[in-house]
């Protein structure tokens, strides 16, 4: 793999090591793309290896969360997609006995604290936000498990969807040890890496509708305009119709099509102001996976990745995981089902915060939207919002979301421009939640945090303060 990843794949034997030294262990994973993509490659690999295991997954791993796993009779714990920011936590546990860590996570790792199988890019020269993932890191831990009759390369297909799914591929593509897998998944033949289209849904929606909602790219007169699309369309000379009068879909046009349409695409923008730096994101690398069926959420890795949020951030983390092993009878069906709520929801959430807009202070912009938008997609949201009318620019967006059990979630969302200006949202969450008794972290680019009720204000102006400091020490 490209970067400096001899010492992390060194390492991930060592992690391997304790695993194959244990009776059983316990997997626990979070919730999000990354996180069930983890679970799965994690599983996969236990289970090639014929070690003992049960999966368990959280929202957030806490001290409550820590404290329940320590409870069970497991010796060994593996932690994937979340751990390094909760070591300071989880060494206690170890330090009394209660069990042994394993950890293959991309996330900030708490300060001051560490333990001997901890499996993070950050450690070894790779940016844990852009380079790996948490199902990266899962992956290069699944490499060192394998057994001697079987090769697991075939699992780099969930690792790049996992990848993708945690926005990693935000400047066009993978890279780092990303692209490592990349190449490892199209030598195993269950990647197919190549240039296209980059707008969501290529597989799966109407030409109509792939325009009219492909809006990181905003065109005007397409964009959000449903007539507007279809006259585009009507108008090109491409068979955009099936024979029965039906719209085609991205996927079913030929490559010659595929050309025609994209080349109109880009001199409508053209034509309609849309900056240069704009109109070089409508084409670009994309990744789909050779073995999953033409036409589906699963052969697109975006679409993969979209499917399983809608399944954990549900309480259905079982159903996104047998979807991640293989399942696809009734456990896709599911997360079909789930996926057109999900839709539904983002849509009105993302509604719900053009209609009553964002507070702006010195350095950051928030809104809070009490129950209104669901904790566990508040953050999708908010990442929906930044760069729309909604949103101010320049600066990193919060969003506030009520928890089922009275504590307040916070997610944060910024851009690399800001992180190259000194941004860091990881130690934002961090310090400006344990200063009001809460918790948080994860990336620079991206971060959240739990904090009590009643102190939403109070983290605010800690949390402005602290962006405040990073900007200024940058521009010094």
């Amino acid at each position: 793999m490209d970067g400096p990843v001899p010492e992390l794949t060194e390492h991930a034997a060592a992690c391997a090591a304790r695993l194959r030294d244990a009776d059983r262990v316990l997997l626990a994973s979070h919730i999000d793309a990354d996180g069930l993509t983890s679970a799965g490659i994690a599983s996969t690999a236990l289970e090639r290896a014929d070690i003992p295991f049960e999966t368990v997954f959280c929202r957030q791993l806490d001290e409550a969360a820590v404290a329940d796993i320590a409870a069970t009779d497991y010796d060994t714990v593996l932690f994937t997609d979340f751990g390094s920011g909760q070591l300071d936590i989880i060494t206690k546990y170890e330090a009394a006995g209660d069990f042994h860590p394993v950890i293959a996570d991309h996330h900030q790792p708490a300060e001051g604290v560490e333990t001997d199988h901890h499996l993070n890019p950050l450690r070894f020269g790779l940016n844990g936000a852009s380079e790996l993932s948490g199902a990266g890191a899962s992956y290069v831990l699944a490499r060192a498990l394998e057994p001697e009759d079987r090769d697991n390369r075939d699992l780099a297909a969930l690792a790049v969807v996992g990848a993708v799914g945690d926005m990693q591929d935000t400047n066009g593509e993978l890279r780092g040890a990303n692209a490592g897998i990349v190449d490892e998944g199209v030598a195993a033949g269950v990647v197919e890496e190549g240039t296209d289209l980059r707008i969501y849904g290529r597989q799966t929606r109407a030409l109509p509708k792939l325009l009219q909602y492909a809006t990181d790219v905003r065109i005007p007169g397409i964009s959000n305009n449903e007539a507007g699309a279809i006259e585009f369309l009507t108008e090109l000379d491409v068979p955009c119709r099936d024979d029965d009068g039906e719209w085609k879909r991205w996927v079913d046009l030929t490559g010659d099509e595929r050309q025609a349409l994209a080349s109109a695409l880009i001199r409508r923008a053209i034509a309609s102001g849309v900056p240069a730096s704009r109109i070089d994101d409508l084409v670009g690398t994309t990744y789909v996976l050779s073995r999953e069926q033409e036409g589906t959420e699963l052969r697109d890795v975006s679409e993969f990745s979209t499917l399983l949020n809608a399944t954990a951030r549900y309480d259905r983390a079982d159903v996104g995981l047998a979807v991640c092993l293989g399942e696809r009878d009734a456990a896709l069906d599911r997360a079909r089902r789930l996926l057109r709520n999900h839709r539904k929801n983002l849509s009105n959430g993302l509604q719900w915060v053009k209609e009553h807009g964002v507070r702006v202070e010195d350095n950051l912009q928030w809104f809070d939207a009490g129950d209104e938008i669901r904790e566990t997609i508040v953050g999708i949201v908010a990442g929906m919002a930044v760069g729309t009318d909604a949103t101010r620019n320049g600066i990193p967006v919060l969003a506030f979301a009520e928890k089922e059990d009275g504590e307040v979630k916070v997610s944060s969302r910024g851009s690399y421009v800001m992180v190259r200006d000194g941004l860091d949202l990881s130690a934002v969450m961090r310090e400006a939640s344990r200063a009001v008794g809460g918790d948080g972290g994860g990336h620079d680019v991206a971060a959240g945090a739990t904090i009590p009720k009643g102190k939403v204000e109070a983290f605010i102006a800690e949390a402005d303060r602290i962006v405040g400091e990073q900007l200024a020490e940058d521009a010094d």
